[in-house]
């Protein structure tokens, strides 16, 4: 909708279209409310954006720009007597710091690699998206089932995940690409088919995003792939982590004892016992050794299974090795899910679902001043960017909107560091190159971060074929580049080297930190008791986080409310002025073959009176 034609009052404005705002706009405006959703970027997701190639240049190139200070104007005119203003920020730079970006290849083509790609691009490009169409085609219709099926699912909780529906049948395996050089410009004149996230999680397919998508019927909106491997970095080398009961019994990396041992160990901690109660406030690494472990098994449970510390607690320890259990068999032999084109795709199927039921979106468009009733301590209104006055009851900010001198925060902040690599094979080679691996690497050093690392490939659609998309998150201890590139430069190679290595090289690479949004929760701050601020992504592999973030906002401004009740079916809508008969006649219309109309106009003519 163009700005000028904006109404002027509004049930909710929501500022920020990252995954908490919108699942807020989307279950707002599902129960009827009337929602303005606007984002000052040009762009849907804020910091959980997926860009293009040529996209995540310009991002670059924006973050390295110096904000200019806005110039503040005077809005006394739409004020009226007992109102007062709160004016927002017009810049989130700090949520993004210490961009740094190396490119690793050369910065034009040959000739006969030139060639050679124009005449091999059409042809991969439809093998790719055959690929992705046969594999989608399968998970969209698990994941029909799964709709239909969701009810029932809380009842029989305690049943085997094999047992609740068919899984997805795992993509077809493609040829395998011999190793080539790719240029920069190709890179860049391809950029359209890569779609690289700013952040980097998964879906726990027992998480609550899949089962919001689910209850919400938003999933219609997207298409997912399984992770298809759950690795380790150890002693050097990349390996492959048994966690499924049919991996470990394929494994060729542990004994017939140790698999014995591990499978009592994973049957056994399904279920609280007093002799891990005992072990409640000590490590869950010494309950391990405890449990007559090897060092490869304490290695798996302990940093690819639960992804914890060595110094986490046992409860919470068990309690992320019960969560990682549950979620196996639901979809595939690993517990996580990847969105096809990215994950920047799931804020903004909310943000259609809210369109759908008349959410008004404008992007490129924000708020200056908040208007406060000085006897009630509400908000009124807001002033757009644009001078208007738009009425409202309730405020939604993403939290780069507020001064610092509003954001009292509890802890100090932390930042999150992030690389995102280009690559031009896999860190664990296997028959098919369509594989989407989930990486976990301990640190380096005692009190040193871990570090999740996410390769993508071509068939999840964020990436050209031949190359791969690595995600590197850690916590940060200083900038990314100093957290990161030590591990970047042991896995992967990033010159040219006399000798040849099986290492992936790199052949783009970008290091920036990121905002922690677990460590921004506004304590204290200043604002009207009906603004509602929203954090960032954070740290974490799932999405626990932000949903839950999304769903205590919703219970204040709507406590009578269910949050995000089931979308209709598109033929069960009645429009208005459309009675209920005349739908009710328009769909036996529809029912009937057209065997019925053929018999049925027979019949006419055989009850005509003859002449």
């Amino acid at each position: 909708m163009a700005a000028e034609d904006l109404p002027s009052d509004f049930d909710i404005v929501i500022l920020g279209t990252g995954l908490a705002e919108s699942v807020v706009a989307a279950a707002c405006s599902r129960v009827g409310q009337r929602v303005l959703h606007l984002d000052r970027r040009s762009y849907y997701a804020a910091n959980w954006a997926s860009f293009t190639f040529n996209g995540l240049l310009t991002w670059i190139q924006e973050q390295n720009e110096e904000t200019k200070p806005e110039e503040v104007k005077d809005w006394s005119s739409l004020m009226e007597e007992g109102e007062e203003l709160i004016h927002l920020s017009n810049s989130d730079s700090a949520s993004i710091t210490n961009v740094q970006v190396f490119n690793y290849t050369s910065e034009e083509e040959d000739d006969t690699q030139s060639a050679d790609a124009s005449n091999t691009t059409e042809e991969e490009k439809a093998a790719d998206e055959d690929a992705v169409k046969e594999s989608s085609e399968t998970e969209s219709a698990d994941s029909k089932e799964e709709e239909e099926a969701g009810a029932a699912e809380e009842q029989t909780e305690g049943e085997e995940p094999e047992a609740e529906q068919p899984l997805p049948s795992s993509p077809s395996n493609q040829s395998k690409p011999a190793r080539k050089k790719v240029s920069y410009a190709q890179l860049v004149k391809e950029g359209r088919r890569f779609n690289i996230d700013l952040v980097s999680k998964l879906l726990f397919s027992r998480g609550s995003l899949v089962d919001l998508l689910i209850k919400s019927n938003v999933s219609r909106y997207a298409e997912f792939k399984n992770v298809t491997r759950i690795l380790t970095y150890r002693h050097g080398n990349v390996e492959q982590v048994p966690c499924s009961r049919a991996d470990v019994f394929a494994s060729r990396q542990l004994s017939v004892v140790e698999k014995r041992k591990l499978m009592r160990f994973l049957t056994s901690c399904m279920e609280e016992t007093e002799e891990q109660t005992a072990y409640n406030g000590r490590p869950y690494l010494e309950f391990l050794r405890d449990q007559q472990l090897g060092e490869s098994l304490q290695h798996f449970l302990l940093h690819s299974i639960a992804m914890v510390t060595e110094d986490t607690p046992t409860e919470e320890g068990l309690a992320s090795t019960r969560h990682f259990l549950r979620c196996l068999g639901r979809y595939g032999n690993t517990p996580f899910l990847f969105p096809v084109y990215g994950l920047g795709e799931i804020p903004q199927c909310f943000c259609r679902m809210s369109a759908v039921f008349g959410g008004i979106y404008c992007l490129r468009h924000s708020v200056h001043c908040l208007i406060v009733d000085k006897d009630t301590n509400r908000c009124k209104a807001v002033i757009d960017s644009r001078g208007q006055r738009i009425s409202c009851s309730h405020v939604v900010v993403e939290n780069s909107y507020l001064d610092a001198d509003r954001k009292q925060m509890a802890p100090p902040p932390r930042y999150l560091s992030r690389a995102v690599l280009i690559t031009d094979s896999s860190v664990l080679p296997s028959d098919s190159d369509q594989q989407i691996s989930v990486v976990t690497v301990p640190p380096g050093a005692a009190g040193g971060p871990a570090v999740k690392m996410v390769e993508l490939c071509s068939s999840s659609m964020t990436c050209i074929p031949g190359t791969h998309l690595v995600h590197l998150t850690c916590q940060s201890v200083g900038s990314a580049h100093e957290d990161l590139s030590p591990l970047v430069t042991r896995m992967f190679r990033t010159t040219e080297s006399q000798n040849e290595d099986q290492r992936p090289s790199v052949l783009w690479c970008l290091f920036f930190n990121m905002a922690d949004g677990s460590t921004l929760e506004v304590k204290g701050h200043q604002l009207p008791s009906n603004v509602y601020v929203c954090c960032g992504p954070d740290g974490g592999l799932g999405h626990e986080h932000a949903v839950k973030q999304a769903e205590s906002i919703f219970q204040k401004i709507l406590p009578e409310e269910e949050f995000c009740p089931p979308a209709p079916n598109p033929e069960d809508i009645i429009y208005d002025g459309e009675s209920s008969s005349a739908v009710d006649q328009d769909l036996q219309e529809e029912s009937r073959g057209p065997d019925q109309d053929q018999n049925q106009e027979n019949q006419n003519q055989e009850n005509q009176p003859e002449e």
